[in-house]
């Protein structure tokens, strides 16, 4: 028996040893490190010896595991999960020396290679106790009561105002109280989108105004709860057709207005009673105002749900008018409206990839009382402005706006984050409109649709580094006093402070030169891209054969071999028929859940993304014969997870994308995944990092591995900040919403939930207990994995005093 562990031991060190030699002789031939080769055979040989009951196989391993110890602090320093896929696996077998029976074959040397394995073991957990801050606080802020818009109590606008801030000046929940804080009240969709045939994440923020809580489906119910119980008051369902829906088909919001000409009259029948409930006003004198999936605005009582008839047709305008031929699921709207000087400005979603042929990414306003078309900005063609001559139609697949736009009051500004024109990864066919306008921020006049300037943040963008995040407006300190300042997260990474009355930026921007390899000979590259250096990066350091990982060493010897072979020049590598890395992904940097901005303390909370993206062009006769094999069309979601080329149909190419992942499905580079970040505005450094989840939910293979080890989770959604000294976020990979220390970064408070909160908080005062909600879909998301998908809202609150 003795001699059957030491045996099998014996082999599985051989097997192990030559799989990494090989592997290693492999990266060695690409260019990368010799440690593999020299490990495998170390390895090898001393299973050799242990089959051969040889007391040097244990002083071998030993020496194997000092020096692969040595070596992965040289690579990594004390960095926790870098260094556990390096000494965890090969520690582990170091410890099975120290089994009675391989003991009695090699004697000393088994206690020899033990010693080494739990010294390994001990190294890791040493560094896994480090502080879970990347970059402490070293200072407190500075607390300035800054002055905000509209009712301190409510939240009536998607990100609680037009600046696109998140931010509410409430103060009962604090620092020293929030642990305590219960779940009050939750509140079931009766949605399930499991059982669609293309699922899609529940992403709504609630309003809370006048009384009552709006929210929206991504089926495009609405919903009005009462805020204190969240008992349902009325729903609204615009019976949208599916036809056409994917992983992105959702609805992040609704708008309030306030009309100025209402209908004098309340309807009659169902619903009549409860309509005077919050107060004897005008039919549709308070408006809920919902764009949805089947390109539709409508405008509906916020007392009764019920369509306003002076607003459009019966209360609905139909945005495919003048759009031209628009298939199901080729544009919808996914944002709430924005709604300046009384006129509402929407954007469009339009798909990506399938077609040089898109439906147009026109912005128009329309007048907030009757739903008449005021103006269009088609950037392709200025004079349809009053939209198109009959017959005619938008400019086909200009840049579109499906994240959430900003608007400034005073200046009569909207401000539009524009996407690259489609399809995302071939611009050769491109309008000089479509090259000046794509990836952009973008001014216009809120009542002519004028644009009054803009600002580029990725130029001929080929890696779909749509500006994703809604401009955040808010204070910038100036020389001569405060300026008002415009701040854009981007999918880049980048972070970039304008001047929001030109556009000009008032931190350093830097145009550097971009990788020039891989172009097609049908398109080009762009020479130069911006970086705001002026600000932090959120890109991620550029990668190298170091910040490979996986589980063991045989998947990161694997993932280390794949980085070699694949092309990557860093930051903004362009696309081409080999397969090039796209890091930050095509997910992001920061994606539409954009930054929460604290003005008393000055803080801009950032939520960022690290993980890469593979992207290769498929020429045309090879992507379509590809296609058609895969026996699907139209539905580039589905075509990605069919590992078929994108069509991008009216180019030379189709596109492959993918990610960049290891054997056993876990990212190929390391941790973190997601990380929160304060921006301190007053100098423009970082006051704070820190990785936020765990991977309780998330483990190789898809399994959860159900403990709560600090990684750092990617995840979509944003941050809610308040005036008490709090950030809430539950965006991340995990089914648990946490509350932090907006000064400090110190984790306060969390909770599980049935699902991730993949969306952004939002929190209010009763308007009957006075008690302050903090409300947060319970939604999942499904290109982050953050399965299952949820179908509820949650609200938690302190416990009601006795």
């Amino acid at each position: 028996m003795a001699k059957f562990a030491s045996r099998f031991l014996a082999t599985i060190l051989l097997i192990i040893g030559l799989i990494v030699g090989l592997g290693g002789a492999w990266l060695i031939v690409l260019g990368g490190s010799p440690y593999y080769l020299l490990g495998g055979a170390a390895v090898a040989l001393s299973g050799f010896w242990l089959w051969r009951s040889n007391s040097r196989a244990g002083w071998l391993y030993a020496a194997f595991l000092i020096v692969t110890a040595l070596w992965a602090l040289w690579e990594v320093g004390l960095d926790g999960w870098p260094l556990t896929a390096r000494i965890i696996g090969p520690a582990l077998f170091g410890l099975f020396f120290a089994l009675p029976g391989v003991r009695r074959q090699i004697g000393k040397g088994g206690w020899a290679a033990a010693a080494a394995g739990l010294l390994g073991f001990l190294l890791v957990f040493g560094a896994a106790l480090r502080s879970p801050m990347e970059v402490a606080a070293d200072k407190t802020p500075q607390l300035r009561t800054a002055q905000t818009p509209g009712n301190d109590n409510e939240w009536s606008a998607w990100a609680r105002d037009n600046a696109g801030t998140h931010f509410s000046p409430l103060t009962q929940i604090t620092p020293a109280n929030v642990d305590k804080l219960e779940l009050a009240w939750e509140f079931d969709t009766g949605y399930d989108p499991m059982t669609d045939a293309a699922p899609s994440p529940l992403q709504a923020t609630p309003l809370m105004v006048d009384g009552r809580l709006y929210l929206c489906t991504q089926t495009n119910v609405v919903f009005a709860l009462d805020p204190e119980t969240g008992k349902e008051l009325w729903r609204f369902d615009p019976k949208v057709d599916p036809t056409g829906g994917t992983a992105v088909r959702t609805c992040r919001g609704v708008t309030y207005y306030e009309s100025k000409a209402a209908t004098p009259a309340q309807p009659q029948g169902a619903g009549a009673a409860s309509a005077a409930a919050p107060g004897a006003v005008p039919f549709c004198a308070r408006r809920i105002i919902t764009g949805t999936f089947g390109a539709q605005l409508i405008a509906l009582d916020s007392a009764t749900g019920k369509p306003c008839p002076g607003f459009g047709d019966n209360g609905i305008v139909d945005l495919k008018e003048g759009m031209g031929e628009v298939l199901p699921g080729y544009y919808h709207i996914s944002s709430a409206p924005t709604i300046v000087q009384g006129i509402i400005v929407v954007g469009g979603w339009v798909a990506d990839n399938l077609s040089a042929d898109q439906p147009s990414g026109v912005i128009r306003g329309f007048d907030a009382e009757t739903g008449k078309l005021r103006w269009a900005w088609d950037a392709g063609n200025p004079a349809n402005r009053s939209g198109p001559p009959p017959g005619q139609w938008y400019t086909r697949s200009t840049p579109n706006s499906w994240a959430p736009m900003s608007a400034d009051e005073e200046l009569g500004l909207v401000y539009v984050p524009t996407g690259n024109p489609a399809p995302d990864y071939f611009g050769g066919y491109r309008s000089q409109a479509s090259e000046t306008y794509g990836s952009a921020v973008v001014a216009l006049d809120a009542q002519t649709g004028e644009p009054k300037w803009h600002f580029q943040t990725a130029h001929h963008d080929l890696w779909d580094y749509d500006v994703a995040s809604q401009p955040t407006l808010f204070s910038f300190p100036g020389k001569d006093g405060p300026i008002p300042a415009l701040a854009q997260a981007t999918k880049r990474g980048e972070l970039f402070v304008l001047d929001r009355r030109t556009g000009q930026p008032l931190t350093e921007v830097v145009e550097k030169p971009a990788p020039q390899r891989g172009k097609v000979p049908e398109d080009r590259l762009a020479p130069t891209q911006p970086f705001s250096t002026g600000m932090p990066s959120f890109a991620g350091d550029r990668l190298t054969e170091k910040d490979m990982w996986g589980i063991t060493p045989i998947d990161q010897l694997f993932c280390r071999i794949w980085f070699k072979r694949l092309r990557y020049d860093g930051p903004v590598t362009p696309p081409g028929l080999d397969e090039a890395i796209v890091y930050p992904s095509i997910g992001g940097g920061m994606n539409w859940g954009g930054v929460s901005y604290d003005p008393d303390r000055r803080i801009m909370i950032v939520n960022s993304l690290y993980y890469a993206t593979l992207l290769s062009l498929v020429p045309r006769a090879e992507a379509d014969r590809l296609i058609e094999a895969a026996g699907k069309a139209g539905d580039s979601h589905d075509l990605a997870l069919a590992a078929a080329p994108l069509p991008m149909a009216g180019t030379p190419y189709g596109a492959r994308v993918r990610g960049f992942t290891s054997p056993l499905n876990t990212l190929c580079h390391a941790p973190p995944y997601g990380r929160m970040t304060a921006v301190d505005m007053d100098t423009q450094k970082i006051l704070w990092q820190r990785p936020v989840g765990t991977t309780r939910d998330s483990g190789p293979l898809g399994l959860k591995v159900g403990l709560p080890i600090r990684m750092g989770m990617p995840g979509f959604g944003g941050s809610l900040v308040t005036r008490g000294g709090l950030t809430f976020f539950g965006a991340q990979k995990e089914r648990t919403f946490r509350a932090f220390d907006t000064a400090t970064g110190k984790e306060l408070w969390s909770t599980r939930m049935p699902a991730s909160g993949n969306a952004n908080p939002m929190t209010y005062l009763g308007p009957e207990s006075g008690r302050q909600f903090v409300v947060v879909a319970a939604s999942g998301h499904v290109t982050s994995q953050s399965m299952p998908l949820g179908r509820t809202f949650r609200a938690y609150a302190l416990p009601k005093e006795k």
